[in-house]
């Protein structure tokens, strides 16, 4: 059988995400990466799914006569900008050229407003060659309008890793709070203009006027990237008409009354060009908004879904050829089989375009869990295409997200980008997981917790049983540790690494900081003495101690060994 093995052709495509090919792992089951190409970094495709796009950005010349302002414009002239140089220090697996190609093409957008860069704005770069980003939404509501409260959640998510922020204010005094947020942040700052633009006003009344003038106010502040929901044709609504669930886009369920009220075509789809315009200026993005989103598994991948999804295609078009940076915002709530079909249409239809994904949540009975529910979408999402995605909180469906539910949807969200990065075989993306497996090889318990995401509940939870750094853990217990066992045979190389041994002797933990006696507060616990009592209940053969004859002495060897620790 072993040989059988040996002679089998791994379907091997992808880089190995080990910057040294670290451990037995043969490397990545992905797509050869096509740097400068349709295909950078991508999973192989299923049979039946659609073929990537030929048009790119580069199908279209800059305006004659005008001088490149964008970022997509400059890439397009050959100029590598200070951003784009910013950006490949970000993105060690890529050169600034590269950097370039990519926003060359369209398919990588580097959403860096010219305001905003003269605030506190460390430029970054979306696109299917980078690292998989999340985005982290946010925003004061008609119930919760506190400005400050919601920058100190700004803070929070991105020290829990959000990439990008979307401010979804809808109440309270929303442009002091975009304001404020553009002012801080150093990540872009996204909106949905069209909630500034029926403040005071119904939607019946919004003018073509009012849509500009609220754009360019807003691009005059900042504001990084906008969602426009100009795919929602007035000939698009009556696919919706048998929906379990309409429509539950915000932006895509007015859009639709103002259409309906007026018997005219979605104003934003009627200005577009000079919506372009007016974002070419200050070097604002489109997030291209995705208005007809399933709001439950039984929409998903409809037929007004994917009507909008061909739109949102012909305005990528537009938008270049003004040359407008453009990401594409896609489902919602898809279930799991149907997730590759929607990144790898899109990636036709859009030409390559980035892909930003809220989710997908691939079941719709978990509410409170759907940080959990959509995030086992989004990785297949990043797996297969998506270049952002857009976290969900445990309030998702229910309420507004406080501090700890922002946090509890990043985490989530760095999970599943950071594992599709390693499955997409992005070179170096494995290198901290398996530094981590070293240090757990070589039951280094300080150096497993500095690796970790979340070093205070990595030690919080550990020390919760066990306050002692030994060389085992409170779940096996001494004698049944099989890492502790495979460092201690000879033959293997598990744990041995010099660099990643603990000190000699088992120490007590330093105490738990304020943050791990909060994560602990919420949590039932036995007292140290229980843990240790209950890892040893029950008879254990005799062959589980490793330095002592019998049952009763190696009992009472560790015993005698835990009261020497903690006294």
């Amino acid at each position: 059988m072993l040989d059988k093995r040996k002679s089998m052709d791994l379907p091997l495509g992808g880089h190995n995400p080990s910057s040294n090919n670290s451990g037995t792992n043969p490397g990545s089951f992905a797509n050869k990466p096509q740097l400068g190409k349709s295909l950078s970094f991508s999973s192989p495709d299923t049979p039946g799914m659609p073929e990537p796009s030929t048009i790119t950005a580069l199908n279209w010349e800059n305006e004659s006569g005008r001088e490149p302002v964008t970022q997509l414009e400059l890439a397009r002239a050959g100029v590598i900008s200070p951003e784009m140089k910013r950006v490949a220090e970000r993105e060690p697996h890529l050169s600034a050229e590269q950097i370039m190609t990519e926003v060359a093409t369209g398919r990588m957008i580097i959403p860096a407003n010219k305001v905003h860069l003269g605030y506190r704005l460390d430029p970054m770069c979306i696109g299917r060659a980078s690292l998989t980003k999340i985005n982290a939404n946010m925003g004061a509501s008609p119930v919760n309008s506190d400005t400050n409260e919601e920058l100190e959640k700004l803070d929070w998510a991105i020290k829990w890793g959000a990439d990008t922020i979307m401010d979804l204010s809808t109440g309270g005094n929303l442009d002091e709070c975009r304001q404020a947020f553009i002012k801080h942040s150093t990540a872009p700052i996204g909106t949905v203009p069209i909630y500034s633009m029926i403040i005071g006003r119904s939607i019946e009344d919004l003018t073509y006027d009012m849509i500009l003038e609220t754009l360019e106010h807003q691009a005059k502040q900042g504001v990084d990237y906008f969602t426009i929901h100009a795919g929602v044709l007035k000939e698009h609504l009556p696919f919706v008409k048998n929906r379990l669930i309409g429509i539950v886009s915000r932006g895509g369920s007015l859009l639709a009354k103002w259409m309906l009220h007026h018997n005219k075509q979605n104003p934003m789809y009627d200005i577009f060009d000079d919506i372009c315009d007016i974002m070419r200026e200050y070097d604002v993005s489109f997030s291209l908004g995705d208005g007809l989103r399933p709001g439950g598994l039984a929409d998903a991948s409809d037929e007004a879904q994917l009507r909008e999804l061909e739109t949102l295609g012909e305005l990528t078009e537009r938008a270049w050829a003004k040359g407008v940076q453009v990401m594409v915002e896609g489902p919602g709530h898809v279930p799991f089989d149907q997730i590759e079909y929607n990144m790898k249409l899109q990636r036709t239809l859009c030409h390559g375009a980035p892909f930003y994904v809220l989710g997908p949540l691939v079941t719709d009975i978990f509410p409170g869990y759907d940080h959990i529910t959509s995030c086992i979408g989004a990785t297949a999402a990043g797996y297969h295409g998506a270049s952002m995605l857009c976290y969900v909180t445990p309030k998702e469906h229910l309420g507004l997200p406080k501090k700890d539910d922002v946090k509890q949807g990043c985490v989530a969200y760095k999970i599943a980008a950071h594992a599709a990065d390693v499955a997409l075989g992005i070179p170096g993306s494995r290198d901290r997981d398996d530094n981590l497996t070293r240090a757990r090889a070589a039951l280094n318990w300080e150096k497993h917790f500095e690796l970790s995401f979340d070093p205070d509940l990595a030690r919080a939870f550990h020390d919760e049983d066990l306050d002692v750094d030994t060389d085992f853990c409170a779940m096996c217990g001494h004698d049944w540790c099989s890492v502790r066992i495979s460092k201690e045979i000879n033959e293997f190389l598990s744990g041995k690494e010099e660099d990643y041994q603990p000190e000699k002797k088992a120490k007590k933990a330093p105490a738990l900081n304020q943050s791990s006696l909060q994560i602990l507060e919420q949590r039932g616990n036995l007292s140290q003495d229980e843990i240790f009592r209950l890892a040893h209940r029950g008879k254990k053969a005799a062959c589980h101690s490793d330095n002592v004859s019998d049952e009763s002495s190696a009992k009472e060897k560790q015993n005698k060994a835990m009261d020497e620790i903690r006294n």
